[in-house]
């Protein structure tokens, strides 16, 4: 069968294909999106996805995406570090940070626990998590609330860390978020209203 495509176009559109929630049309839309650009916008492009990799690591306290060796959350004085939300992913934090209501800390995990998808505790930062709440990184934790999605994997990874955490006898209150999540939600689709509302409404686990 003869290629549609020009090979290039055809390598564009495979590569695209591998992101999440872009089927075939959608990345045949986007390449040729990108054709009819300048090239001075595709190079400014092709130069920030070159450097995302380089340039953006992982705090050393609370796991979050920066480019900084500590966060600039972990770093601001004014917030509570001896509270610290538990989220799957970097973008749980920005839900949580565009809501303005929350003033503790972050430790991004990074995924939740799927059998399915072979993922297990050694695959997420877990253990990092613990050491905050024994006492090895800087300041006591007081409270740790588990904000993971309220889905399957996200409701097993919350009974993991609450059992793991309670193991340690550090004498942590441990919270899980609210009613107001829709079961099998995102929280970074959550609008800000029904995030405070589920901060708010912490209840004890």
């Amino acid at each position: 069968m003869m290629a549609v495509f020009p090979k290039v176009i055809q390598d564009l559109i495979d590569s695209l294909r591998r992101l999440p929630g872009i089927g075939p049309k959608s990345a045949e839309k986007l390449a040729f999106y990108l054709l009819r650009m300048p090239q001075a916008f595709l190079t400014d492009f092709s130069v920030s996805i070159a450097e995302l990799k380089k340039r953006v690591n992982y705090c050393e306290v609370c796991k979050n995406a920066t480019d900084q060796t500590v966060c600039r959350i972990c770093e601001d004085a004014g917030r509570n570090k001896s509270l610290v939300m538990v989220v799957e992913e970097p973008m749980d934090v920005v839900a949580f940070e565009r809501m303005g209501k929350f003033k503790g800390t972050y430790h991004v995990l990074h995924g939740r626990i799927s059998p399915l998808e072979n993922i297990g505790p050694d695959e997420l930062f877990i253990n990092e998590l613990l050491n905050r709440v024994k006492g090895r990184e800087s300041g006591r934790v007081e409270e740790v609330i588990i904000a993971t999605n309220p889905t399957m994997e996200g409701e097993a990874t919350a009974l993991y860390l609450n059992k793991k955490i309670k193991e340690l006898n550090a004498k942590v209150k441990m919270t899980r978020l609210g009613m107001g999540i829709p079961t099998g939600a995102d929280l970074d689709y959550a609008d800000d209203m029904t995030l405070t509302q589920a901060l708010e409404g912490r209840r004890d686990t």
